[in-house]
């Protein structure tokens, strides 16, 4: 899991009090927790039943069926050291299914191409979008058609890649 300096870095806050708050919260939502040794750590979802498939199209007779039990930490997270959890602040890509308060799963890494929905640095300032690189350029790219693209002017870093979305209703 990231520091609170970096997590301050990533979020934009500027005190690590800010920061501290906003950890509190997410403990208190139960998304993390922390060790004997006071270092944040994802919290461990569990294992939940798989019942069976529900159509997302037109309705079809329900059919229970226990084929199997998960644990959402195996599903959504592959690497746990490099792995941390971000609350998304604003609507720039709601047409990716990422809205205000979600949060999404990151994974710190290098490996990310055209299309990747990633957590960047962009001239000093933080942001997720999709990365794009076309005809010899990198910019980013929102998923809402009232935000343009963003070129960097200077330097672009990427940090991580999104891997999933967790959204409360």
């Amino acid at each position: 899991m990231p520091s609170y300096s970096e997590i301050m870095r990533l979020t934009g806050y500027k005190t690590k009090s800010a920061v501290s708050y906003a950890v509190d919260k997410l403990i208190l939502d139960g998304i993390i927790k922390k060790d004997s040794r006071g270092k944040l750590i994802p919290n461990q979802l569990g294992h939940a039943r798989i019942l069976g498939l529900v159509e997302a199209g037109f309705p079809s007779p329900a059919e229970e069926e226990l084929s199997d039990t998960m644990s959402m930490d195996d599903y959504l997270i592959e690497n746990k050291e490099a792995t941390y959890i971000l609350r998304v602040k604003g609507d720039s890509m709601i047409d990716a299914g990422i809205c205000d308060g979600d949060m999404v799963i990151v994974e710190r890494t290098d490996k990310y191409r055209d299309g990747s929905i990633v957590i960047a640095e962009i001239d000093g300032q933080w942001t997720i979008k999709y990365f794009r690189k076309e005809k010899g350029k990198v910019f980013l790219e929102p998923a809402n058609k009232n935000y343009k693209p963003i070129y960097p002017t200077q330097e672009l870093k990427i940090a991580a890649v999104v891997k999933a979305v967790v959204r409360k209703y």
